[in-house]
């Protein structure tokens, strides 16, 4: 029996809790043209929020839809290796014609493509193989633009532009053929909300302006208790509603944990059995258990300067001021600007993350875990 608490991609509707108004906005808002952004922090769900809205009949019967996660890349070539070889694994199942007009787009590259035994392309390009990315770019660009469909493009952690050597160059080149581009509409998520921020708001910025911004907020309890009750039922099992109200209370509704840990309760809960809320702290026990090494080898990474601000952002629980006077006396810190060197150090390397003017850690389970063990 499959176990109806997905914590890893997106498995269908079926399986997928709420976020009908979100969904139902950026559908309507892409079939009408219009580019957007999608920014909330990580581990709420928008990549699985995407991968929903693709399956609408809307978007699914009537567009090609790619999604492209440069989380990895860290220049312009790994970005159009990923975006190139996105597209190509989009359109593979659609047969040859759909394949063939993006084969054929890409002269820059026709020596490099390979095929297998039955004649369908594979992207097996290494990165030495791409002379000059700018012009595969274009190439990329101009299938969009004559495909036989118009398409819908998503391109997550679209922040990660930002950390490229030349990323304002990138970001302008985007921009002209995204502005050329007429057959495709663009869908550009992210988890940095600063750093999202300041490529679609800032009017130096290429993207100033060119978007309609979108956030996303945690489920509420009520929808997500509904949810869990109702696949605990279908599959012949009880879930008490207060047991729902636990997790969600620790984890402030972030969806990744609460899919976690309910995938455990749900496995821990035998058919016909009633899964009560003294079984929360096993699972969690359990799961601290499993990531322990994990967690370890994160805490290394650290330096010992960074150690002690992230434990004192942990332990705050979402840190405020951290310069300021009253937090470094309370946790025992050296100075306002080792402070802030450290939670840089910490944000590009995702131990934290913003929301709003709070500090707070990315992996609640880490924090957790640091908080017992350090």
């Amino acid at each position: 029996m499959v176990n109806p608490f997905v914590t890893r991609g997106y498995r269908g509707p079926e399986y997928f809790c709420d976020r009908v108004k979100e969904t139902s906005d950026l559908v309507q808002l892409l079939t009408n043209e219009n580019n957007m952004a999608l920014i909330s922090p990580r581990r709420l769900g928008k990549t699985d929020l995407i991968h929903h809205c693709f399956n609408q009949p809307e978007i699914k019967d009537g567009y090609y839809t790619f999604i492209i996660d440069i989380y990895a890349t860290s220049s312009l070539r790994d970005f159009v290796n990923v975006f190139g070889k996105a597209i190509l694994e989009a359109l593979e199942p659609r047969g040859r014609k759909a394949w063939g007009m993006f084969v054929a787009a890409l002269k820059s590259l026709q020596q490099e493509l390979t095929f297998d035994m039955n004649g369908v392309p594979v992207w097996s390009i290494g990165l030495g193989n791409m002379e000059n990315p700018a012009i595969t770019l274009d190439e990329i660009f101009a299938y969009l633009n004559t495909a036989d469909k118009p398409c819908v493009v998503a391109i997550d952690e679209f922040q990660q532009i930002t950390q490229y050597p030349d990323g304002q160059n990138v970001e302008a080149a985007l921009r002209t053929h995204i502005q050329r581009c007429q057959n495709a509409t663009f869908l550009f998520a992210g988890s940095k909300r600063h750093l999202m921020g300041e490529i679609f708001t800032s009017p130096s910025r290429p993207f100033y302006q060119s978007v309609i911004t979108m956030g996303l907020a945690p489920i509420s309890e009520d929808k997500y208790t509904e949810f869990a009750i109702r696949l605990f039922e279908q599959n012949g099992k009880k879930l008490d509603e207060y047991v729902v109200h636990e997790v969600y209370s620790r984890f402030s509704g972030v969806t990744s944990c609460l899919q976690r840990v309910m995938n455990v309760l749900y496995f821990r809960t035998a058919v016909g059995e009633l899964c009560t809320a003294d079984k929360v702290d096993e699972a969690v026990d359990y799961l601290l258990g499993l990531y322990s090494e994990n967690f370890a080898t994160m805490l290394s990474q650290m330096s010992e300067r960074q150690r002690i601000v992230f434990r004192a952002i942990t332990m705050e629980g979402k840190a405020r001021n951290v310069t300021s006077g009253a937090f470094i006396k309370k946790y025992r810190l050296s100075s306002a600007s080792s402070v802030m060197s450290a939670v840089k150090a910490l944000l590009d390397k995702d131990f934290l993350t913003q929301e709003g003017d709070a500090y707070v850690p990315y992996d609640q389970f880490f924090a957790l875990w640091l908080s017992r063990n350090v």
